[in-house]
């Protein structure tokens, strides 16, 4: 399979590496538990999350990458045993009020929600129950499958990775080595060619729950929201 590329990333909207994002993560097989070196499974493994104002300013979009650094040609899939968990603080106290959840299937992503959990913190079941629910096939080549269900739209699939990192320039910084001037000449994306598996998901505001003033008294509305992943036990 050839890398997909960042032109292709796009749903609903626009591209994902050029839209105003709020980056919550940015990881690539290093967190506890996951790393290789350790004994960790990659397939677990969170690369980025964002989560940003969708075209239709009344949506916002989540994305989310798993199994970062993956080469062209390389045999990548969800895990079928792994759930992919976005939460949504609606109150400021960092513990979940609503969730989406997307756990894939036979070539396809099942997503349920948002809506408020059972269980909360490390543990989570699915309800299967919940009105809001959406499938969509996952993509495996340049074409995206998108599937759109009670006015929320659906992605999951490969795409070349969206984050862009310079780790000549970051191991620079980090042994003291930048100069006073910084750096002149342009930096170069690490990560350009390799792909991750995305899954995307934009949804209505009116479905999130509530918001709470910015603690910085912007007077500004907002909530918290995180992406985990869970293994099946």
């Amino acid at each position: 399979m050839n890398s997909i590329k960042k032109t292709n990333v796009l749903l609903f909207s626009s591209l994902l590496i050029l839209v105003a994002v709020i980056l919550i993560a940015a990881d690539h097989i290093d967190a506890p538990g996951i790393r290789l070196a350790d004994g960790g499974d990659a397939r677990a493994d969170i690369a980025d999350f964002y989560a940003y104002e969708g075209a239709n300013p009344d949506n916002t979009v989540f994305a989310t990458t798993v199994q970062g650094l993956q080469m062209p040609g390389a045999d990548a899939s969800f895990d079928e045993d792994i759930l992919i968990e976005i939460n949504i603080d609606n109150d400021g106290d960092m513990v979940e009020d609503m969730v989406i959840q997307a756990i894939p299937r036979n070539g396809t992503m099942y997503f349920f929600g948002p809506y408020a959990p059972s269980n909360t913190g490390l543990n989570s079941v699915i309800d299967e129950t919940t009105s809001l629910r959406g499938e969509v096939v996952i993509s495996t080549g340049a074409t995206a499958n998108t599937a759109t269900a009670n006015g929320i739209s659906y992605f999951a699939g490969l795409r070349e990775d969206p984050f862009f990192f310079d780790f000549d320039r970051f191991s620079q910084v980090i042994r003291g080595q930048v100069v006073p001037e910084g750096f002149n000449r342009n930096g170069t994306d690490t990560f350009d060619g390799t792909n991750v598996l995305a899954v995307v998901i934009e949804v209505p505001n009116s479905l999130l729950g509530g918001t709470f003033s910015h603690p910085a008294g912007t007077n500004v509305e907002v909530f918290n929201a995180w992406v985990e992943t869970k293994r099946k036990q």
